[in-house]
C-alpha cells in the first residue's frame, strides 16, 4: 500500500509542475506582449508628429 500512496503524490507532483508551466508561460507571454507595445509607443508618436509637422495644407 505504501507503493500507491507514493505513486500517487509523484503523480500528483507531476501534473502540478505541468499545470503550473503552462500558466508561467501565459504570464510571460503576456509580459513580453507588453513591452513590445510599450517600446513601439514612442515611435508611433514621432511618426505622428513628423506628419503633422511635414503636412502641406
Amino acid at each position: 500500500m505504501k507503493f500507491y500512496a507514493g505513486y500517487r503524490r509523484g503523480l500528483l507532483a507531476t501534473l502540478l509542475v505541468a499545470l503550473f508551466s503552462g500558466c508561467a508561460s501565459t504570464v510571460i507571454g503576456g509580459a513580453t506582449d507588453a513591452a513590445i507595445a510599450v517600446a513601439k509607443v514612442p515611435f508611433k508618436v514621432g511618426g505622428a508628429v513628423v506628419d503633422v509637422v511635414s503636412d502641406d495644407n
